[in-house]
Formats: structure tokens, sequence, C-alpha cells
């Protein structure tokens, strides 16, 4: 339907454009939205570093009801590549190209306001196509989750020049955690939305991690049937086929068809159970007391309330990482980012976030 066609003009001069919302229907609850409503929609700003395009990528898996989200990203010069995975509603086939043009949403009566301002205006996804490398729907079916894969550069695209240390979360009066010190990176976002929606497992890892994950939840949700006898993976939710899969060659394929490239021994290493699965951030992160009025040293505690001093975390962590050295040399991994503290009532965990050297 045009613009300028004389019955929208005619709604338009005696009703407002509040009545005319929609510019084409697309099917399966999406549509187009014409331009008044769009533009009145519009949000605070748009993709300017790759720290938006998580937030945004977040809010779509959000607004899918996604329970589980899995962020994989891994980074070689000048190029990230960044694969969000959730077990959302999925996009239909027919619209998985269609959702990165312009004004294309599902929320039409359901647009949605948050800390990070309007969400629900059609051009989350348009921004991000806009200022990457590309931009695809790696894999997605109704009712069976979504895998988006975005590859972005940092010479037209800027990120913080820190993406490995983790910020330290802080209870507010109520209970409820929120970001305190640490620098704007990816880890600060999705540790953010995880605070802000603790009722979601949002995981975070390179490619190899998020698949063993997938792999380790999947065995354990799935029963025997699916995981002997699936002929159609394309059946089970997106984030669950890694599971189901026989052999390393079929895991290998399987991965690449939702965004995760891995190589085939990297496969055999993930069915033997060689690679630990990943925790849902909230479960990771080290919680700070705010200091006391008598100038007693920082702490860090989570919950249950064993505290650890600051500068007896931070000598902790250098031996840790010497002590990896040795793993290091042997196996031909190197450690990504700082050896990862949490701390409970009977126990200090440990993980090394690792990549594997080629």
């Amino acid at each position: 339907m045009s613009e300028h066609d004389p019955l929208i003009d005619f709604v338009t001069n005696v009703s407002g454009d509040g009545y005319l919302k929609v510019e084409e229907s697309l099917g399966d609850g999406y549509v187009r939205l014409r331009v008044p409503e769009a533009e009145r929609r519009q949000a605070e700003h748009d993709i300017r570093s790759v720290e938006d395009i998580v937030v945004e990528l977040l809010r779509n898996a959000r607004d899918a009801h996604a329970q589980r989200i899995f962020v994989a990203t891994t980074r070689e010069g000048s190029t990230r590549t960044l694969t969000m995975i959730d077990d959302g509603v999925g996009i239909p086939p027919a619209l998985q190209d269609t959702v990165f043009e312009p004004r294309v949403t599902s929320k039409l009566e359901t647009m949605v306001m948050d800390r990070w301002g309007v969400h629900g205006r059609g051009m989350a996804l348009y921004s991000v196509r806009s200022n990457v490398v590309s931009a695809r729907v790696a894999c997605s079916s109704l009712h069976k989750g979504a895998s988006i894969s975005v590859i972005t550069d940092s010479e037209r695209l800027t990120e913080r020049a820190d993406q490995s240390t983790w910020p330290t979360v802080e209870p507010d009066d109520s209970g409820r955690l929120h970001v305190g010190r640490g620098p704007h990176n990816i880890i600060r976002r999705l540790v953010e939305f995880a605070c802000e929606h603790p009722e979601l497992e949002i995981y975070l890892g390179t490619p190899t991690e998020v698949l063993a994950t997938l792999h380790s939840l999947g065995r354990m949700q799935l029963d025997i049937a699916d995981l002997m006898f699936c002929e159609d993976l394309e059946r089970l939710v997106v984030w669950q086929r890694p599971a189901a899969c026989s052999d390393a060659a079929e895991l290998t394929a399987i991965a690449d068809t939702i965004g995760l490239m891995v190589s085939e021994r990297t496969a055999h290493r993930v069915l033997a159970g060689e690679l630990a699965p990943l925790e849902p951030i909230l479960a990771t992160l080290a919680v700070a007391d705010e200091p006391e009025k008598s100038s007693a040293p920082d702490i860090y505690r989570d919950r249950r309330s064993l505290r650890l001093h600051h500068d007896d975390l931070v000598a902790f962590r250098a031996e840790l990482t010497r002590a990896f050295d040795v793993i290091a040399e042997r196996y031909y991994v190197s450690l990504r980012g700082e050896p990862r503290i949490t701390v409970g009532r009977d126990s200090v965990n440990v993980r090394f976030p690792i990549e594997k050297e080629d």
C-alpha cells in the first residue's frame, strides 16, 4: 500500500498517524511499520560500538521469550565474530533476511521501554547490519530458538580495548545486584543485562566453550530417545542440536549451521567430555562489598559469606596465572584473560578461560 494512498491520507487527516501504524503485514506476527510510527519509537541512539550490538541482540532474545542465551565471541586482528544463540520463539525461515530491513518488527503492540531506551521500532537489526561486515540469521525456525551471527571490523565499528576484564557487582539495599567498577566492554554489557534479568541464564565464552556447553546441557536435558534415534535434528531446539550428534564430523557440521566454527579435532574433544561447560554469568560473579567507613580493606565475597581480602585475591590470581604456564606449554593453549575466582562458604572455585593455539 503506497504511503500516498488517498485512503491513508484521508484517515491520517481525520484521525492522525496514531491509527495507522503498519505499512505492510509480513505474516507470523511480523509487520513493517510506517515511517511516522517508527519515528515515534525512535531510540536515543543507534549502533555506535560492538557493545551496542550485544545489547540489541540480548534485547531481541529477551523479547522473544528466551530463557537461555549463549554468547560466543572471538577476535582475530581487527575482526570480531559474535554469535548469539537463544531458545526463544524463533524467526520464520521466510523472514530471516527481511528482519534486517528497516521498520520490520514483531512488536507492533508490545513495544518495550527499558534502561537502554525504546525497543520495538524495527530498526535494531537494520542498524546492526548497516554497521558491520556481515549479519545473518545462522539458524532459526518458529518455536525452535535462533542463532544470529555478526562479524565486525574494529576499523569500521569501535569496541573497548580491554575485552578481558570482568566488572565487579554490588548488591543494593534490596539485595538486587548492579554493576560497579570495570571497563564498559562486552562482558560488562552482558553482566548488566544478567543483573537486570536474573531470570535468564546467560553464558559467555569462545565458540569452543559455548559448543561444549550446548553439548553438555543438551545431554542432561534430552531423553535417551532424542539422543539415540534423532534422525532429523531440525526438530530439536537450535541449542540442543549439538547434543544429538553421533560423531565429530556431524558435530562440526551442526556447529557450523548454528554459527559456531570449530575444527573436527575440537569436536572430538567436546564429544569426549574434555572441555568443561560454562557456568551462567550470574553464577560466576564475584560480589564486592562497599568499603566500611573505618577504612577496612576492600573484600570480594559471594552471597554465602566466605570472604577474601582484595590483596589476597590479587596475589592468588597471579600465582594461578604463573602455574597455568605449565599447562599452556604442554598442551598448546593460552590463557584468555585472568583466572576467574568465585568463593563460597565451603569452597574457592577457579575457572581458566582458554584459547586453543593452532
